[in-house]
Order: structure tokens, then sequence, then C-alpha cells
């Protein structure tokens, strides 16, 4: 027998309750086995949020020719709740349009980020997150050839030929030499020393606007987690759908087709979630 909208709406709260530590738990095994995971992760925030909104459009699969795509220390903090999922994916040509290139400086990303309601504080926390990860060979070259960047140091540019010997060259290197796999300030750190891998990192330290804030960010840690978190909560509001907006898929990696954007994610599934759950 089914139980009434309202018992239903009380097990949907039960289960959203639950749901962040379980994410966490499976997060945090996850990455304990592929520490690669956490900057993977960040990444396909930062793409979602950016190119159409945060509505989970890169976890759907590739459908009818469109493309898309399928945590090591750091802050934890509250993630606002209540937003509903995108229809479909954005499209490579969309992704690649909406996004500075990592050759872009100071004032190109500011204006961009103001479109989207951001601000010069934001761009220096949130590319922090370049404290993870990895970057190939094609998204610095520019740096080192045909002549080294003046604003490289020219022993890190020489370390990074040994990994780029000559131009289009498919290898990688760690974004932060320092603590390639910890989420920590050693990224500003690195940008001190003119160890910035992008020119779009790089000139962080380099413009007047945002100067002021690698250098804090080098020297406190502390500030630095307290200023992404701010500006990742304020990045995770961008362009979100909610009320009859988009849907609440039951597989997030597959829209809902059969049903039409505006209808409730049946109470059946939630309840078998947390029957899952209990049991």
């Amino acid at each position: 027998m089914a139980s009434s909208p309202s018992a239903a709406r009380l097990l949907l709260l039960v289960a959203a309750a639950l749901a962040e530590a379980i994410v966490f738990a499976f997060l945090k095994d996850a990455i304990r086995k592929d520490v690669g995971l956490a900057a993977a992760l960040l990444r396909i925030h930062f793409h979602d949020c950016f190119v159409q909104g945060c509505d989970g459009s890169v976890l759907l699969d590739r459908t009818n020719g469109v493309d898309s795509e399928k945590l090591a220390g750091g802050p934890r903090y509250a993630v606002p709740l209540g937003r509903r999922d995108g229809l479909a994916p954005a499209s490579l040509d969309t992704i690649l349009g909406a996004l500075p290139p990592p050759t872009s400086k100071v004032p190109v990303l500011l204006s961009f980020l103001a479109k989207i309601g951001l601000n010069a504080d934001d761009l220096v926390a949130l590319s922090g997150a370049h404290t993870l990860g990895i970057a190939h060979c094609g998204s610095f070259e520019e740096r080192l050839f045909p002549k080294d960047d003046p604003t490289m140091d020219k022993f890190f540019a020489g370390h990074l030929k040994l990994t780029c010997p000559r131009l289009k060259v498919d290898n990688f290197t760690a974004n932060d030499i320092r603590t390639p796999d910890v989420f920590d300030n050693k990224f500003y750190v690195d940008l001190l020393n003119r160890q910035g891998l992008f020119t779009s990192d790089q000139d962080l330290h380099t413009d007047a606007k945002t100067k002021p804030m690698v250098t804090r960010f080098a020297v406190d840690q502390a500030a630095f987690f307290d200023q992404f978190v701010k500006s990742m909560v304020k990045m995770g509001q961008i362009n979100v759908l909610t009320g009859n907006q988009g849907q609440i898929r039951t597989d997030c990696s597959v829209p809902n087709a059969a049903r039409s954007a505006g209808d409730e994610l049946p109470w059946s599934v939630v309840e078998t979630a947390v029957e899952t759950l209990v049991l």
C-alpha cells in the first residue's frame, strides 16, 4: 500500500539528512584508493557551474552526439541543498566557448567571472584548487617555447622542459610541485616563487588587483581555506534550478525522459532508498 505524501516527505527528509554522510564516506574511501580523484571532482564541479549553471549536467552520459564528462585534505563545508538537475549536458563547443583558456590574464578572467556574479577574491581562492591535479604540456607550453616566459623562474622552466622538451608533447606534470597530492596553500607559495604553471595562475601574483590576496594566502592557510569555502558556496549557487525547473534524476547519468521537467521524484524511489539505508 502506498504511503501518504506527508509520510513520503518525512522519508525524504530522513534520506536528505543521511545523504551528505553517505557521500562523504564513499568519496573518502575512493580518494584513499586514488588521490587523483580529488582534483578530478573539483574540475568537474567547476565545469558544471561555469558552463550552464550548477545543474549536474556533467554527469550525463553522451546522448545523440552530445559530449559530457562522467576529495586530499582541505576544508569541509556545508553544501546548500534543494537544487534540481539539468535535462541535457552542455556540448563540447559550449564548454570550450564558455571557459577562459589557461593563457588568460587577470583582466580577462575578472570580466568573465563578473558575468556570473564572482569577483577578484573568488578568482584567487578558486584558483587555489590548482594545489591538486596535473596539467598536460599543451596547456602551458607557450610559456616555454620559443623562449621562456620572463615571469617564470628559470630553474622551474628548466625543470618543466625535462617533461616537455618541445612543442606538442603529450606528457603531464603536477600543478603544485611542492605538495601535489595535498589540498593546502602551497599553490600560492609557488606563485610567490614564480613557479605557477599557467599564465592565468602566475598573473594572479603579477596583477595589482589580485597580488595582495595571493601573498596573504601564501602565509596564512586558514585565510585561504576560509575564502575558498565562501567562494565554493557562492559558485555553487550559479544558475541553480529550483521549483519546477529541470528534474530530480533517478539515475545521475541519465535524464528522466519518461517524465516531464516539472514532475516530482516518485516517492517509491525515496522509500526504497531509505529502506536500503536502514537495512
